[in-house]
């Protein structure tokens, strides 16, 4: 029966996408890196199927359909998950009244081309070179195959061809797929999909690189392989839109005006989606203020279950795992005699300290603090007899000290740097040719001469050093880990504690990093600040894009 090929099949095909999802998430490039495609499509797929799941074994398609249709809603999580809540509602919703014993070839093109009108209904201004794009393109070819003498298996199989065979035309409709050497990765995802679930349906539940059928569909996917060589992209500059906001809506009024609240979405950002039927609704826009979408929504009706992703972030996270992946499958090069490893909560710092020597970046920091493991995992991929590890954090430096103590493979230490620019300072005076106890002395006593400053907004009520109130949301100026300057203003706030640090010791030159959330713009009006204050002072300016800390600096 097709009630019982849904409920066995599809949890099947989700479990593969959630498996698959880390490798969907590095294809994400298009239209900005908006959260993690494959992790989103996976929470949508799995809300479906717990809402399936819950129905009674006698449940009918329509129940069936309307469970998909509900769970897909209330679980589409980012652009790529709403969308592919839409795409599930309509191939359901067209299956309704598909032959109870098993879709017909007819079914199955009749609920796809469903599927395409519920999707791309949905979606604003669709974009070749996409998700969509892949579905049409199924769609289209279950037409043509319905006008043949062909057996439902016969057009599954052809589908899942077609569905890569898409997926490998879309660098040719869309540039920056192809600039970043990828496939779409919502396309990728949906293909992953289909072929899961018609595997599953053939008895092969689980299997997706081996996928054998009575047609080339493993020709299909050596396409998708011979596009997809994932760049590492630096200079990604995203959207004009830094916020992914999305959230869940009950409308107040049987009156809800969907079109012109889609249109005060737009005019907040883009990538706008409203989805649903009244009062039910799922909200998804790209803005750079979540905060007025919200408030104008409040107005017309409640909100629930919002979520706000700093798409920079997840940018910087997708440029960092991809590079952890090259370098763990790049082959390792002669053996050095001594190798370094380092802790950076940002892209630019890494950037820095590789450029600086450093053979492997950790990713951590304030809020993210490695453990043992993942240092001692670096410490034996620099690949070097001896090697300095710089924690960069103080937060970090036992796991640190612990991680090289349980090092077999060489000898390990520990320089205890409690900022990422203290390292900076550390690896300027490295000897290559010395041993690892001179290294490391030479590197304690550079240290010893760079005085910390950082500015960070307070999450709590605190007090500052001098026991004055702090409140939620004060810009606070730390210097030498006390909080010393607070105030509203990060310009503000870090040009009272520089000028309060070179009152105390006057120094020569200021290393100063942005954060992720300072633009250029202010990072350099700030500089032009700096400079005037400090006519004395020379500044070395970077982008360090830390989160959390949207200045960090080092007098020297």
């Amino acid at each position: 029966m097709i009630t019982n090929v849904i409920r066995t099949c599809f949890p099947a095909a989700a479990k593969v996408v959630a498996d698959k999802a880390d490798e969907i998430n590095k294809l994400n490039v298009f239209p900005v890196p908006d959260g993690d495609t494959g992790t989103n499509m996976s929470l949508t797929l799995g809300t479906v199927v717990a809402e399936v799941e819950a129905l009674p074994k006698d449940a009918s398609m329509a129940d069936i359909a309307a469970a998909i249709t509900h769970g897909s809603l209330m679980g589409a999580r980012g652009n790529s998950g709403v969308i592919t809540s839409q795409i599930l509602r309509g191939i359901a919703e067209g299956l309704v009244d598909a032959h109870p014993e098993g879709a017909t070839p007819g079914d199955i093109a009749h609920a796809l081309r469903n599927g395409v009108k519920v999707a791309f209904k949905a979606v604003r201004k669709p974009v070749e070179g996409t998700i969509l794009t892949v579905l049409r393109d199924i769609s289209n070819r279950a037409d043509q195959l319905e006008k043949s003498k062909i057996t439902t298996p016969e057009m599954l199989d052809a589908i899942v061809v077609e569905a890569y065979e898409s997926v490998a035309r879309t660098p040719d409709l869309l540039p920056v797929l192809k600039e970043n050497g990828v496939v779409d990765s919502g396309a990728f995802g949906l293909a992953t999909l289909i072929e899961a679930f018609v595997n599953a349906y053939q008895g092969k539940a689980g299997e997706i690189s081996d996928f054998k059928t009575t047609v080339d569909a493993g020709g299909a996917k050596a396409q998708v392989a011979n596009v997809v060589d994932i760049e590492i992209n630096d200079d990604w500059t995203g959207s004009e839109f830094r916020y992914c906001t999305e959230f869940l809506f009950h409308a107040d009024s049987p009156h809800f005006d969907e079109e012109a609240n889609l249109r005060y979405l737009a005019s907040m950002g883009d990538c706008e989606l409203l989805v649903g039927a009244n009062p039910d609704y799922k909200i998804h826009v790209h803005t750079n203020r979540p905060d007025r979408v919200l408030r104008h929504m409040l107005h017309r009706g409640q909100i629930f279950n919002v979520f706000v992703h700093n798409m920079d972030l997840e940018a910087q996270e997708r440029t960092e795992g991809i590079r952890a992946d090259k370098e763990s499958a790049a082959p390792a090069g002669p053996r050095k005699a001594l190798g370094f490893v380092a802790v950076a909560a940002g892209s630019g710092q890494a950037e820095i300290l590789r450029s600086l020597g450093v053979d492997v970046v950790v990713e951590g920091g304030q809020t993210m603090n490695p453990s043992t493991a993942d240092i001692l995992q670096a410490i034996e991929a620099a690949n070097a007899d001896a090697v300095i590890v710089l924690p960069d954090n103080g937060n970090i430096r036992m796991a640190a000290e612990a991680a090289a103590e349980a090092c077999d493979s060489c000898k390990a230490a520990v320089v205890p740097t409690k900022s990422v620019l203290q390292a900076f300072s550390a690896m300027f005076v490295v000897d290559s040719e010395g041993s690892l106890e001179d290294n490391v002395a030479e590197m304690n006593d550079a240290i010893e001469g760079v005085r910390d400053g950082e500015v960070t907004t307070a999450v709590r009520d605190s007090q500052a050093a001098d026991g004055s109130p702090i409140h939620a949301g004060d810009v606070m100026g730390i210097e030498g880990g006390a909080i010393t300057v607070v105030g509203s203003d990060v310009e503000d706030v870090t040009v009272r504690v520089i000028e309060r640090m070179q009152e105390e010791e006057e120094g020569d030159t200021l290393t100063i990093l942005a954060g992720s959330d300072m633009s250029d713009e202010a990072f350099e009006h700030l500089l032009e600040v700096i400079a005037l204050m400090q006519p004395d002072l020379e500044i070395d300016p970077h982008r360090g894009e830390q989160p959390l800390y949207p200045i960090v600096f080092s007098i020297e």
